[in-house]
């Protein structure tokens, strides 16, 4: 028996935000499977791959059937016959298959469904875990996690604009260790917003979405939190943020409105508002920062 695919399957599952999304299932002659969901985000960039969604009345348009029929009846008849364990040459055969430099004839779900499907079945014919089979032998460290707790922009109905805060455990010695840090300070944020009256629901993406003065309120919020938790800011848990900043940027006028704060703020002015809050907080990353044209 080898780790030549021998079939592929699609299906319409809902994600985590109860939006259909593309699932697919991968057999190899030897027996080994892989199954694998597709991800998607909501806000999604000018330049990203495209998701393909069949319009219409059923799920607000969102479905994706018409993607899972392009697995099973474009991608699969050609990946079928292909060795598993050569991941970039299935991974070109898609690329090919699809045509467009944007995934948007065959639908970037249906490919990254596949890809990643094929990729667990690999692992699972080698008797691998996905990292070491992706990593290889030197793939001995998990990255830090970046743990999103207070959201905002399109993950919140609130008056935060940033979408995501985030808080990075860069102290932990090890990966449980980091993932307790975040519980810690997560639950930690709860108390602090009680105690200003702040809502508790959540955010689209799990994090708390209260309303807030301002986004220098919420950085403010989770320095508290680190605080409260036990843990020093900037030494044993950091800050990130993903601002999301296309969002809010309105091209005819050349300028982003932050809408919470009643900002309308030009490039410049928003970068130097970026350098304060560096001089304020321990931020480490800025995903997005500004808008992508």
């Amino acid at each position: 028996m080898s780790s030549i695919i021998a079939g592929v399957e699609a299906r319409q599952i809902l994600d985590s935000r109860g939006n259909p999304t593309v699932e697919v299932d991968v057999w190899l002659e030897d027996g080994s499977f892989g199954r694998a969901a597709v991800p998607s985000g909501a806000s999604t960039g000018t330049f990203e791959a495209v998701e393909l969604r069949d319009g219409g009345e059923a799920y607000g348009g969102k479905g994706v059937l018409k993607a899972v029929e392009n697995v099973r009846e474009v991608i699969a008849p050609e990946v079928v016959g292909l060795d598993a364990l050569d991941q970039a040459g299935v991974d070109r055969t898609l690329i090919e298959l699809d045509g467009t430099p944007n995934k948007g004839r065959l639908g970037a779900n249906a490919i990254l469904g596949v890809s990643l499907a094929v990729a667990r079945a690999a692992a699972s014919s080698l008797g691998l875990p996905l990292y070491r089979y992706l990593g290889g032998v030197e793939a001995r460290l998990l990255p830090v996690p970046l743990m999103n707790i207070l959201n905002g922009g399109k993950h919140a109905d609130n008056n935060v604009d940033v979408q995501e805060f985030m808080i990075v455990p860069a102290g932990a010695d090890t990966f449980s260790d980091a993932l307790r840090m975040g519980v810690e300070v997560f639950h930690a944020l709860r108390k602090v917003l009680a105690e200003k009256g702040l809502a508790g629901g959540v955010g689209d993406e799990g994090g708390f979405a209260p309303n807030l003065e301002s986004n220098e309120a919420a950085l403010d919020a989770l320095m508290q939190a680190i605080e409260r938790a036990g843990y020093r800011p900037g030494d044993d848990v950091a800050i990130a943020i993903d601002a999301a900043a296309s969002e809010w940027y309105r091209p005819e006028e050349g300028v982003y409105v932050l809408e919470g704060q009643g900002l309308r703020l030009t490039a410049d002015e928003l970068i130097d508002m970026y350098a304060r809050w560096l001089e304020r907080y321990p931020l480490v990353s800025l995903e997005d920062g500004l808008a992508e044209e």
